[in-house]
């Protein structure tokens, strides 16, 4: 919240502060997201029948506020001002302060005063003894590598939608509320995973969720070398088809991989552990962007050159294969299932325990219970 506010009353803002204030924006959300993560993957390790529909809990959430802030992110930036938005952000962060001061909880207690080196030795033992089971580090190794080869060209798109003679030429209102309709395809796959496939092991629906995507990728094809008008489609309609079904199939390939990933967690570090997880994901995602941004540079795509966009989305597109090889490294093993071994699960010391009548989402429990 403090970042946000600076970056929206600071007159003479210098690029290392700017910077500063923007890493520590993102720290604090990553906190405030590992935190929720800690909860749901300990009530997804005792209630494991209720994993997957926790996570479509948390993601629909997601998706309504990506609905939200890609609808209204153009016309505030038009009305407010790049500054003026960082001071709202700040206010929405704020709510997040009220809720972290809200939250009703039992403080862990740590007795025998161990010192915090002493703990940070045991985790990092529970950590690499975790590793060692194949039944965790091969899930890790695919979402690595899936994340890896699906390349990152959004920029080289931007560009061509906004500044390219060629092409829709669109304001960057268009753009953001373009977006929005991806958000809501995003919503329709949480529906979709939660009513229809959550039940089916995960393997299956990442692989199929792969295949999808390849398909989807080429969409981008047609529409860079303007096929879509030559069949009458306006360039509106299709991106938005393009943006709708492209995250609907994202969110469904990416829902059993968090299930999967809330189960690999052992007992009394959730948090950590899942967060872990979420690193080695979000690392794949930073080689694709460095491979997409290595790929437009190496093929001359730029802001106002574009004539091998379609080979760059063609190499991408073909890439996606990949990751529908490496599905083996999936458990065949549907949401329901337990996979560490179970001293993993009960490893947890009586004094740590935090009792599930204590945790916010009792309510959600008990109801389906």
């Amino acid at each position: 919240m403090v970042s946000m506010m600076v970056l929206s009353l600071h007159k003479n803002l210098q690029l290392g502060l700017a910077l500063s204030c923007l890493v520590a924006g993102s720290a604090g959300v990553a906190i405030a997201d590992v935190t929720i993560d800690a909860c749901v993957t300990q009530l997804s390790i005792s209630h494991p029948t209720l994993a997957a529909d926790m996570q479509s809990l948390c993601g629909m959430s997601s998706s309504i506020g990506s609905l939200v802030g890609f609808s209204l992110s153009g016309v505030l930036v038009h009305l407010f001002g790049s500054k003026g938005v960082y001071g709202l952000l700040g206010m929405t962060a704020g709510l997040t302060v009220v809720v972290g001061l809200i939250l009703k909880e039992s403080p862990s207690r740590s007795p025998g005063g161990k010192h915090v080196n002493e703990k940070f030795i045991d985790a990092g033992s529970a950590i690499w003894k975790t590793f060692q089971y194949g039944e965790v580090w091969r899930p890790c190794l695919f979402m690595l590598l899936s994340a890896a080869v699906s390349l990152h060209i959004h920029e080289g798109m931007f560009y061509w939608y906004t500044d390219s003679k060629d092409g829709p030429s669109f304001s960057k209102e268009a753009v953001g509320s373009i977006m929005s309709f991806g958000a809501i395809g995003s919503l329709v796959g949480i529906l979709l995973y939660q009513n229809f496939l959550k039940n089916f092991p995960f393997r299956n629906v990442v692989f199929w969720a792969l295949s999808l995507s390849v398909l989807s990728g080429f969409l981008d094809l047609i529409l860079v070398l303007r096929i879509n008008l030559k069949l009458g489609v306006p360039d509106y309609f299709f991106i938005v088809v393009d943006e709708f079904v492209s995250h609907m199939i994202s969110r469904i390939k990416w829902l059993p991989l968090l299930v999967l990933s809330s189960k690999l967690c052992p007992a009394g570090m959730e948090g950590t552990f899942f967060a872990l997880l979420m690193s080695i994901e979000h690392l794949g995602h930073l080689l694709s962007s460095w491979g997409g941004g290595v790929l437009l540079h190496a093929l001359k795509v730029t802001r106002t050159q574009f004539d091998n966009l379609w080979l760059v989305i063609v190499i991408r597109s073909l890439l996606r294969v990949i990751p529908i090889g490496l599905v083996f490294l999936i458990p065949n093993v549907d949401p329901s299932s337990t996979i560490l071994p179970a001293d993993m699960l009960m490893n947890r010391r009586s004094e740590d325990v935090v009792e599930t009548d204590k945790i916010e989402m009792t309510a959600l429990l008990t109801n389906e219970a």
